[in-house]
């Protein structure tokens, strides 16, 4: 199969997955699908992993454990030590999980692209004005995981983690299709947002973005969980220091790492719509 059939394959399955995924209840989909992949059943589990390969490109030959329990302990897996090389040069922010580059680039403002012709505020998304205000014409970049890949993220550099807020919110699908119909959706739908500082004082903000089948969004840091029964804002105080590529906590299923810069930051020459990205890759430099 050639690079241009694939690529049209995918916008085919992305329209179709758009078009069934927002025809339902999401809300009470995504809670079902939580409750369902932590079934610790043989026949359920091996089942739904030979149907979720039929739709995905799903490759389990660098977990850390093969043998998995339940779907869930599939899609939260764990990486055998060294399947990432966080790249060590100080001057340089990381990618913090495996996922494809989408809108990436400098913000307009307080104004930046969700997808072509949608725009959406970044004091909107993260619900602060003071923060949005750190990140003015800062640089941004969009993450998007695939149901099949790595779920956990890491620190993009040492940083000592300070505050979080958990946003709700709706549980729109977030793939391109989606993109380019919701407006705003980053915005509407349930988030995290992370405030984190770097040794040289930078605020760099991290914002994992829930979606439809996501059953929640786990910290280490932080005991609470971001899930999607609580209904209100919640602002968490921390002090968790971080080092460059450790872990921070996963999703429960494929979604949306957004990463924040101020302003003096740059993308790598790496980092472009379409590219796949992984943990510990380059991904913006310090200024």
């Amino acid at each position: 199969m050639t690079a241009r059939s694939l690529i049209a394959r995918l916008g085919r399955q992305e329209e179709l997955n758009f078009l069934l995924t927002n025809r339902i209840p999401r809300r009470l989909v995504t809670r079902f699908m939580g409750w369902f992949s932590r079934i610790e059943q043989p026949l359920v589990r091996d089942a739904s992993i030979a149907v979720w390969r039929l739709f995905s490109e799903l490759e389990l030959s660098d977990a850390r454990d093969p043998r998995f329990a339940s779907v869930h302990e599939c899609f939260t897996r764990r990486l055998k030590d060294g399947a990432r090389p966080v790249d060590a040069d100080p001057a340089v922010l990381v990618s913090p999980c495996d996922a494809i580059v989408g809108a990436s680039g400098r913000v307009d403002g307080v104004e930046l692209i969700q997808a072509k012709g949608l725009f959406y505020a970044l004091d909107e998304l993260l619900d602060d004005p003071e923060l949005a205000s750190l990140h003015r014409n800062g640089c941004y970049v969009t993450l998007r995981l695939s149901s099949d890949m790595y779920h956990r993220f890491h620190a993009p550099h040492a940083c000592r983690v300070l505050q979080v807020t958990h946003v709700p919110g709706d549980a729109w699908n977030v793939n391109p299709a989606a993109l380019k119909r919701v407006e705003k959706l980053f915005c509407k739908n349930e988030r995290a947002v992370i405030r984190t500082q770097l040794e040289a004082g930078h605020v760099v903000t991290l914002v994992p973005v829930a979606a439809i089948l996501v059953a929640g969004i786990r910290l280490h840091f932080l005991d609470a969980l971001a899930h999607a029964a609580r209904r209100e804002r919640q602002v968490f105080a921390c002090d968790a220091a971080l080092g460059k590529g450790e872990e921070m906590g996963w999703f429960e299923h494929g979604s949306t790492m957004l990463v924040f810069a101020p302003e003096g930051f740059a993308l790598c020459d790496n980092v472009f719509p379409g590219r796949l990205i992984r943990v510990g890759e380059p991904l913006m430099r310090l200024p």
